[in-house]
């Protein structure tokens, strides 16, 4: 049986990084999430799931995420997750980790001089968090394992 592993991100950058990656993920089962309908089509990554997007800013759109991804999680029942960001990622590998799931960390391309602060907090839980700049491998548990980009 395939390990079942939910992929996250939100628009962007951080999307098209995990799309970047997602070429690694062909031994999952992998349902992606993310905040802007169209994206998952437009990447040829299926399945997806839209989640509310969200930021430390809008605390409200932070709880309706929250809600979101913990249906994601307790219908998906990943094993590992994964996420290059932002607060959805965040917050389903908050959830993940509570349910067992492993989950990974990959810090955005952007931030060269130090982690992001979703980076930051991940790594306090993450069973593993990468960045991609060689320079900042060893801030907060981070690892260099080479750059997406």
């Amino acid at each position: 049986m395939r390990k079942r592993l939910l992929a996250v991100a939100s628009g962007g950058g951080h999307w098209e990084q995990l799309a970047i990656i997602s070429q690694s993920f062909d031994k999952f089962d992998v349902l992606y999430a993310t905040t802007l309908p169209g994206l998952p089509e437009k990447s040829g990554l299926a399945p997806s799931v839209l989640v509310t997007d969200a930021n430390r800013d809008r605390p409200l759109q932070m709880l309706l995420c929250a809600k979101d991804i913990a249906g994601v999680i307790l219908k998906f029942r990943p094993n590992i997750i994964i996420s290059t960001g932002a607060a959805p990622g965040f917050i389903a590998l908050l959830f993940g980790k509570m349910l067992g799931a492993k989950v990974i960390w990959v810090d955005s391309v952007a931030n060269s001089e130090q982690l992001s602060l979703s980076g930051k907090l991940a790594s306090r839980f993450a069973d593993r968090v990468l960045t991609q700049w060689q320079h900042l491998a060893g801030q907060s548990k981070s690892q260099y394992m080479g750059g997406v980009l």
